[in-house]
Parts: structure tokens; C-alpha cells; sequence
């Protein structure tokens, strides 16, 4: 179990180092594979969670099918490559409401008081990290999937030239997204401020960013707006890897790691220090 892996007791501080020669290598090899256990425990416990409670992925992948399938017709009349607008549009909004799901796989940490719990074991910060970020980062990805091959294969979307491509861009969004996420989850004060905070600034930070109408043919304010929203690089990064334009994906996909880098160190330095709010929950 993943309890047992963590809080196996350590080896005596006191306790004779590696033989001179060659048995360091062999003392780092084991320190390596205990550490690739335990992280290894970690994301194994922390899928189980997403899995059996994925009612927030269902709705993220059942609601933007049918916001695909009803607006496909409308944007087909209106853009150019309008089939290719509506299925990443809706697809990079509802992949920034499952934000709410990174956000309540860390919150959950607070309401259980579990945290402190594991800071204590012997994981690494970055092997907690890990733990919990990887199944989040898997499910964001899935959910980016999903999407992508119901537009092809129902919508009528143009299969991507470069697969390698989309799967760069896919990923980028989804690392960017569970930065967002766990930022958010170390900031709020309750589960109904995540849900508030989740919700309302999925919805600025798509509409914004042009998921809805291109940004283009916003209001001038929007326009000016639009380049301070993540969604807006999001956007730009997976219609980029759909054309298959791997020279205009350059720009957005550096733009997306800058904001997963801040949102991520602001989430790291809340988790290292045991969130200031926690006794609010």
C-alpha cells in the first residue's frame, strides 16, 4: 500500500555509508528506486481517487460534445475553417473548467488534513508533487483527447498533418492547466470558493481568449484583453499543432510554459509550506 511505502521507517542516521569503490553506484541505484517506488505508490493511490469519482470528466467531456455538434453549422457559415474553430474552441474552454478537477484533487488534501501527514513521511516534496500532479495531468490529457478524435470523427474536423504536433500542444495546455489548478487550490479559503473561482474564471479567461468568438471580432476592449488570458495562448497553441504549424506553435507554447512556471512555483512554495489558510477549511 502507499501508506506502507511512505512511512517505512528510514534507514539509522548513524548507520555505516556505502563501502568505498564500487558500491556507492549501488547506493545510489537504491536510493533511486526507492524514491521511483514511492512516487510510484503515490500516483497510484492518487489515480484510484480521479477514477472512481469521474463525474466532473464526464461533464467536461459530455457538455462541449454537444456545444460542438450545435455550433458546427453556425461557425461552418461564418469562418473560414470554421469546423476547426468549433471543436478547439469548445475544447480549450471545458478543458479550463477541469481545472476544478486539479483543484479538487488538492483540496480534498485540506479537507482530509492529510497533507502535513505526508510532508512528514519519507516522500520527497517532488515525489509528493508528482504523485499528485501525474493522474491529474493524465486525466487533462485524456479529456484533450477525447475531444480532439470526437471532432475528427463526428464533427468533421481535417485529420492534423502532424500527430507529434498535437500531442506537443495537448500537453503544454495540460501542464499549463494543472499549474493553474493547483495554484488555485492553495489560494482559495473553501470548496465553494474553488467552485466560484473555477467556474467564473474558466469562463473570462475561454470567452476572453476567443474560444467563443474569434478575438478578432470582439469589442476593442476584449481584443486589447485577450493576450492576458492563458486561454488565448491555449488556443493559439492547439489550432497551431491542428495546421500542423509547428513555426507559429513556438511563440504561444513558450507563453504557456512562462504561466504554468508562475502558477506552478506559487502552487510548489503553498504545498512546501503547509497553505497559511488551511485551518479555514
Amino acid at each position: 500500500m502507499a501508506s506502507d511505502t511512505l512511512l517505512a521507517p528510514s534507514a539509522p542516521s548513524g548507520a555505516p555509508g556505502p563501502a568505498a569503490g564500487g558500491a556507492a553506484p549501488a547506493g545510489v541505484r537504491t536510493r533511486l528506486a526507492d524514491s521511483l517506488h514511492r512516487t510510484l505508490a503515490l500516483i497510484h493511490y492518487n489515480l484510484l481517487l480521479r477514477l472512481r469519482d469521474p463525474s466532473q470528466l464526464i461533464s467536461y467531456l459530455v457538455t462541449p460534445m454537444v456545444f460542438m455538434l450545435m455550433l458546427q453549422p453556425l461557425y461552418r457559415e461564418a469562418l473560414d475553417a470554421g469546423t476547426q474553430w468549433a471543436v478547439t474552441g469548445q475544447l480549450v474552454m471545458f478543458s479550463v473548467f477541469a481545472m476544478a478537477i486539479v483543484g479538487h484533487s488538492i483540496f480534498v488534501e485540506r479537507e482530509w488534513r492529510t497533507w502535513d501527514r505526508l510532508r512528514a513521511s519519507r516522500a520527497a516534496r517532488a515525489e509528493l508533487l508528482l504523485g499528485k500532479g501525474v493522474p491529474v495531468f493524465l486525466v487533462l490529457l485524456f479529456q484533450q483527447a477525447v475531444l480532439m478524435l470526437y471532432g475528427i470523427l463526428v464533427i468533421g474536423m481535417d485529420i492534423p498533418p502532424s500527430i507529434p504536433l498535437l500531442c506537443l500542444a495537448m500537453s503544454v495546455w495540460g501542464f499549463t492547466l494543472l499549474a493553474m489548478g493547483a495554484a488555485l487550490a492553495t489560494l482559495v479559503r473553501s470548496r465553494g470558493d474553488l467552485i466560484v473561482a473555477s467556474d467564473v474564471g474558466a469562463i473570462l479567461v475561454s470567452t476572453i481568449g476567443g474560444t467563443f468568438l474569434p478575438v478578432d471580432l470582439m469589442p476593442g476592449w476584449a481584443q486589447a484583453l485577450a493576450p492576458f488570458s492563458p486561454g488565448y495562448w491555449g488556443l493559439l497553441v492547439l489550432r497551431a499543432a491542428v495546421e500542423g504549424d509547428a513555426a507559429a506553435m513556438l511563440r504561444p507554447t513558450l507563453v504557456c510554459l512562462a504561466i504554468a512556471v508562475v502558477f506552478g512555483a506559487v502552487a510548489t512554495y503553498r504545498l512546501a509550506h503547509g497553505w497559511g489558510r488551511s485551518h479555514l477549511v
